[in-house]
């Protein structure tokens, strides 16, 4: 059963709203304070480049390995940057979480068939998460 096409474009299509609640979070939340008074453009970046590509990081095109290599880097570049692992993971969560309460408040869940694709979504999601963030830490610990 594919990925509702039109959760994904809730999404993608607010990007930059989701984007910048994500900021409002890191950068006031108490587990993320080197976020606090980082670069905010850079910070946006990073959140828009997860959600604006949502949808291919959900889909079955995208592998482990594309996964891995791109949050085991991340990890990477995290430490280089001063960031606790707390603080990446914490982050993480928020991106996780911005997402899930924008679908909750305007995801096009009114039958029976969106709540079936919102799971489905919802257990996609949460896979890529717990991938990104294992391979995250990893790249952190490397």
């Amino acid at each position: 059963m594919p990925l509702s096409r039109n959760l994904v474009a809730l999404i993608e299509t607010n990007a930059a709203e989701l984007s910048r609640k994500w900021m409002e979070i890191v950068r006031t939340h108490a587990d993320t304070p080197t976020y606090h008074d980082y670069d905010t453009d850079e910070l946006y970046n990073r959140a828009y480049s997860v959600y604006s590509q949502l949808g291919k990081w959900l889909s079955d095109a995208a592998t482990k390995d594309e996964i891995r290599g791109i949050y085991y880097t991340l990890g990477q570049r995290r430490r280089e940057e001063g960031f606790k692992l707390s603080e990446v993971l914490q982050a993480l969560i928020v991106t996780r979480r911005v997402l899930w309460l924008k679908i909750e408040t305007d995801g096009l869940l009114d039958n029976a068939h969106d709540m079936v694709m919102a799971m489905q979504l919802s257990n996609r999601t949460v896979l890529f998460f717990d991938r990104a963030m294992f391979y995250a830490a990893q790249g952190f610990e490397s």
